[in-house]
């Protein structure tokens, strides 16, 4: 197992669209110059090729664009291709020329650099879309970008990774909303069908009042190794981008945003504050940042909890899935790696043999029907903003990461003022930059230490 290899390669026997690409290398340099030019905002008609511009393409912004593909209600091309890292972007292209044909129209429009996401965007009109796939900590600043040039916004989760990037979405969302730019983000299984009718069906009273939600995400992801010598440190934390807070916001909150967000959606509310412990196993030889255990609490405005069990060490018990406590009886909300299994039982016990009702295997992939829905929006001119409420999902795993990492209990309100920044030079980065964080004497990150750590 490659020491750079992010937590999804290391677990190549799931089958999901972040596994569609897997490659490693050192970084790439240079880029080539377009000139940047304003467009107004406009729908594409259902004639008009939706040009795709992808801004990261690893094995997540490489899947999406076969998403993109599979569910287009009209024709849609990929135009232009971003990355900071040459040899990622030349796969990315090979597999997806292989697999799509002309429908991948890049020639010349291929870009590498730390500024190379200006250039795939201006090569879009109004009505494409900007794919940003890349890593949370360029996010904000990249959908600024697009916003300020009319383009329609596709973008990964995690969206920021401290609560200064958090509100730059928000405002970013905002303006595109003034100039009718469509955003869609990351959060899939806001678009199950399944999920969608379980949330339908407890508000007409079928599981009663909602005591509690818990979700668990315990899966093996194997620790960093040592950096090679021949690779520079600043792109060594950007290409292992899980392992480091100030890249992706750190593992927590870059993989369990979706539980997270899930039971916001079944809350129908943002939390008050969260709690939580984590810390990890004595012989540990991770030299990254992460915990390999979280459990955070979060509390609602009314009250009741929603809870995340988190667990990345090997050889243990695996859980991944969401489930609902009502008065009446509890339901399944979410199966592993995302599934639309969503089930109510007779009671409270969570068995195969307890269940009262079950949705049916769903046709669309939750990322099929996230890109369905965002194509339909684009084509017939449907409001289309999620902007705002991925950002503030983004929030509440911020505040369950720092209870955690603290040892304090986090409110909202402490994160929606917090000025903290884990990069507050992001803006600026080029490959001469010193990353933000350096590794000691042996090797290691700085890794959180409750009661000392401080990121809000």
């Amino acid at each position: 197992m490659s020491a750079s290899a992010t937590p999804r390669e290391e677990k190549s026997r799931q089958s999901t669209r972040r596994h569609f690409l897997m490659t490693s290398g050192a970084a790439g340099a240079g880029a080539l110059a377009l000139m940047a030019r304003a467009v107004p905002a406009v729908h594409a008609s259902e004639s008009h090729t939706i040009r795709l511009a992808l801004i990261g393409c690893g094995g997540r912004g490489s899947g999406a664009v076969k998403d993109a593909f599979s569910v287009a209600n009209g024709p849609v091309e990929l135009y232009a291709m971003a990355d900071l890292f040459e040899n990622r972007l030349a796969s990315s292209r090979k597999v997806l020329s292989e697999m799509f044909g002309k429908q991948v129209n890049v020639e010349g429009r291929c870009f590498i650099g730390f500024d190379a996401y200006k250039h795939a965007i201006d090569c879009l009109r109004p009505g494409d879309v900007a794919m940003l796939t890349g890593y949370a900590a360029f996010r904000p600043t990249q959908l600024e970008y697009a916003v300020s040039k009319g383009v329609n916004v596709f973008m990964e989760k995690s969206f920021a990774c401290d609560p200064v990037g958090v509100r730059r979405v928000i405002a970013a969302g905002k303006k595109a909303q003034e100039k009718n730019v469509k955003i869609a983000a990351g959060l899939q299984c806001r678009h199950s069908v399944n999920r969608h009718e379980l949330i339908r069906r407890i508000k007409d009273g079928e599981l009663g009042d909602i005591i509690s939600v818990r979700a668990y995400r315990m899966e093996a992801v194997g620790p960093l190794g040592p950096k090679p010598a021949d690779v520079p440190e600043l792109f060594w934390q950007i290409r292992n981008f899980f392992r480091f807070f100030w890249v992706s916001g750190g593992l927590f909150s870059e993989m369990d945003i979706h539980q997270i967000d899930e039971i916001c959606w079944i809350k129908e509310s943002w939390p008050v504050r969260a709690h939580g412990v984590g810390g990890r196993a004595v012989n540990s030889t991770d030299r990254s940042q992460n915990l390999d255990s979280y459990f955070a609490e979060w509390t609602f405005p009314d009250g009741t909890q929603g809870i995340d069990v988190v667990r990345y060490v090997p050889n243990c018990y695996n859980h991944f899935a969401t489930y609902i406590h009502g008065s009446k009886r509890a339901a399944q909300f979410s199966g592993p790696v995302h599934a639309g299994i969503v089930r109510i039982f007779k009671d409270q016990r969570i068995d195969e043999d307890n269940i009262l009702w079950e949705a049916p295997k769903e046709k669309l992939t939750p990322w099929q029907a996230e890109w369905a829905d965002f194509f339909d929006s684009i084509r017939n001119d449907k409001p289309h903003n999620e902007a705002e409420r991925a950002a503030l999902a983004n929030l509440a795993a911020i505040i369950g990461r720092a209870a955690v990492h603290s040892g304090q209990v986090v409110t909202w309100e402490e994160a929606m003022a917090s000025q903290f920044q884990f990069c507050p030079n992001i803006d600026q980065m080029t490959a001469e930059t010193p990353p933000p964080i350096q590794p000691d004497e042996r090797g290691f990150y700085p890794v959180p230490v409750p009661g000392q750590w401080k990121e809000i």
